[in-house]
């Protein structure tokens, strides 16, 4: 899954999107004016090849949230995980009305696959993660994103959980380092609870993370044999997507240039590799791959193609649609009134 240059099409753009390699886009806010011209980019998109490329999007909320004017503004998920102190079932209604409203917006301009829920955890310690997180207790977490999930895909909407087996026990930031946690693998049981919690409930797709579990082993999980097909296929028997984090982080670097590292995560079981924001290292992953895409994978991931829903389709639509106007009704009365947001654990 690749990302493209701006707000349309250019022509080196649709050479790389042919690419038999080439399963799905990431888009980001640079690719985003309005809603009219992100339909317009997603069709192009997709009318490119059939099957159809999968389009994928960050839109967990809060800071990242990549298309706005036009689009609700939805809270930082430390916002529901704070509700939920006061009201469990009050935030949990909030949580699945925000899936709902998450994947019926970006439904409607036709994408996929929104890569979220954050289903880490907020220990007060990783800065990147901190109000990604819905808390820092592991059952809190699982409740809430599990919601989350739901809403999504009422609304016809793949999720994605992420960043399995958890982010938020270390302080480096995968984008720009490689970090280590160094706790055993039975210290790991509370951020693996959410995933548990949603795997057993059938989320299609996972995002690895860029984490070094040094007693579990030296490569990160998104590179890892056992981490992916040991832990979460057998362990967790996790039979969906398996996503990795984008390749082009300084997490991932640490372990070669883009060839090994599109190798190693090929190896170690993932399905999809998400490739951002270095040209080159698109043209040099895909130079480097030979041979069919597997067909296991091809599946998996044709299985989190958006399905329509009967008044949802465009966004004008879910202007008068009543559940999308009472989630956005709740939404806006829960987070208007809302407590400056802590981010402490």
């Amino acid at each position: 899954m690749v990302d493209i240059l701006g707000r349309s099409l250019l022509p080196e753009d649709k050479e790389i999107l042919r690419h038999p390699w080439v399963g799905g886009v990431i888009l980001f806010t640079r690719n985003f004016t309005s809603v009219e011209q992100v339909t317009q980019l997603i069709k192009e998109i997709k009318a490119l090849r059939q099957p159809q490329l999968l389009i994928g999007v960050d839109h967990e909320g809060g800071r990242v949230q990549r298309f706005r004017e036009g689009f609700s503004k939805i809270p930082a998920m430390r916002q529901i995980g704070l509700q939920y102190e006061q009201n469990p079932a009050v935030a949990r209604e909030l949580a699945h009305a925000v899936g709902f409203l998450i994947g019926a917006e970006l439904n409607s301009v036709g994408a996929d696959l929104c890569f979220a829920p954050v289903a880490d955890l907020n220990v007060g310690l990783s800065e990147v993660i901190g109000d990604r997180a819905f808390a820092g207790d592991p059952l809190v977490v699982g409740r809430l994103a599990l919601d989350l999930t739901k809403g999504l895909q009422a609304a016809g909407m793949a999720a994605t959980a992420k960043h399995f087996p958890g982010h938020g026990g270390v302080v480096a930031d995968s984008h720009v380092a490689l970090p280590i946690d160094r706790r055993e693998y039975v210290d790991l049981e509370p951020d693996l609870k959410p995933f548990r919690t949603l795997i057993s409930n059938g989320v299609p797709s996972v995002m690895t993370a860029h984490v070094v579990y040094q007693a579990v082993d030296s490569m990160p999980a998104s590179l890892s044999k056992h981490w992916i097909k040991r832990i979460l296929r057998m362990e967790l028997g996790f039979q969906g997507a398996v996503v990795t984090d984008d390749l082009s982080m300084a997490g991932a670097k640490a372990f070669g240039g883009v060839r090994e590292r599109v190798q190693l995560a090929l190896d170690a079981g993932n399905d999809c590799l998400l490739i951002c924001n270095q040209r080159d290292s698109v043209h040099e992953a895909l130079d480097s791959v030979q041979g069919p895409v597997p067909a296991a994978s091809a599946l998996r991931l044709a299985r989190l193609r958006a399905r329509k829903v009967a008044g949802l389709e465009t966004m004008a639509q879910l202007a008068a649609h009543p559940t999308v106007m009472a989630a956005r009704d709740k939404i806006k009365a829960a987070f208007d009134q809302a407590p400056p947001l802590r981010l402490e654990a």
